[in-house]
């Protein structure tokens, strides 16, 4: 196993860590898994033997449910590894059982403890931006519960790029914790990130995890022009991530087909690969249903791709050059600096100038 940097912080994480998302199977969780606590035991040592360190659930999937389950399946190894989770999402019916208000974030913060049977969480995300609480209120709050003891880092996810600098700044000028982290959804498929919050991850130092970075197993290799998608998430009516472009997608997999057939491994392994050869990439949160899933995927690791393997993705999955990164390519490449380099560096062979 590699472990990564976590941002600027001093946290080393697995560059693979184990989601909990399939753990419970409690109501519209039940379309991806229903696995109960002794097949997540399975699956938790099967992690842990192949050197991952880091530990992935939020206090919504299966309604907690599947923070009760990983703490159970963890059981005297819950405090030798790394938890994170999450809260924003709405886990009721009543007013405040949304949100990142103070009242919401310290009420769930402290279930989920219960839950995990643990004192704290090493990483605590703000699930998804929260346009009516105040920032302030919200970075107030994690320090109460940093100066608690109950979470040791903070982090966002799938936030605008916008949303985490007014955070950053809000930290800053306030004195409040600082998120060192970011999770977002990346993959060869879906690389909207690149526009706005890879750059920033490279340049305002938050480590990238990455969620679903098989594209819910749509980039597995189990699923191509010839083999139907049938089993997949999407079939059985779950709507993330979007696939907008299903020619992109299956000219993306059939290049990942080729390099897999050369190098004599997985299709899961190549894609895999490629996203952590990416800027400021951490850790990918990855999920399965099997032992010999996580085992293959914990070996994508190990592989590096070439420089001509590597443009070959690149070619054919890389989105749209939208304005102003264009107008940045024909007049400011000269002034760029890594975090620019973390976009244009994949149209660098354009010439557009």
């Amino acid at each position: 196993m590699e472990y990564r940097t976590l941002g600027r912080s001093g946290l080393k994480v697995s560059a693979i860590a184990m989601g909990t998302f399939s753990f419970g199977g409690v109501g519209a969780f039940a379309r991806v898994a229903n696995q109960g606590v002794e097949e997540a035991r399975r699956l938790v040592d099967c992690c842990i033997d192949g050197g991952i360190n880091l530990f992935d659930t939020a206090n919504m999937y299966s309604l907690g449910r599947s923070e009760e389950i990983l703490g159970e399946a963890l059981g005297d190894k819950r405090n030798e590894v790394l938890i994170s989770s999450k809260a924003r999402m709405r886990i009721g019916d009543g007013p405040n059982d949304e949100g990142l208000s103070r009242y919401h974030l310290i009420r769930e913060c402290e279930r989920s403890l219960k839950r995990l049977r643990r004192d704290h969480i090493d990483i605590y995300f703000m699930h998804e931006w929260d346009g009516v609480t105040p920032v302030e209120e919200t970075l107030s709050a994690l320090d109460t519960l940093q100066q608690q003891g109950k979470i040791r880092y903070i982090g966002c996810s799938n936030y605008s790029g916008w949303h985490i600098m007014k955070a950053l700044g809000v930290a800053e000028a306030k004195n409040l914790p600082r998120f060192v982290t970011q999770q977002i959804h990346y993959t060869l498929e879906a690389r909207e990130a690149e526009y706005e919050l890879l750059p920033l991850s490279v340049d305002q130092g938050l480590g990238a995890m990455v969620w679903s970075p098989l594209a819910a197993g749509l980039l597995s290799g189990a699923f191509g022009r010839d083999r139907s998608p049938a089993g997949s998430r999407q079939a059985a009516g779950w709507s993330e991530p979007p696939i907008r472009d299903e020619e992109r997608l299956w000219t993306i997999v059939d290049a990942l087909d080729v390099i897999a057939k050369a190098r004599g491994v997985s299709v899961a392994q190549v894609s895999l690969a490629w996203t952590l050869s990416r800027p400021a990439v951490a850790s990918l949160v990855v999920g399965g249903l099997s032992e010999a899933q996580f085992r293959d995927n914990i070996a994508a690791v190990d592989l590096k791709l070439s420089d001509e393997e590597l443009d070959t993705l690149n070619r054919v999955s890389r989105p749209a050059y939208l304005y102003p990164y264009w107008h940045q390519h024909n007049f400011a490449k000269d002034r760029f600096s890594p975090a620019d380099w973390a976009l244009h560096d994949s149209y660098s062979d354009l010439g557009l100038v």
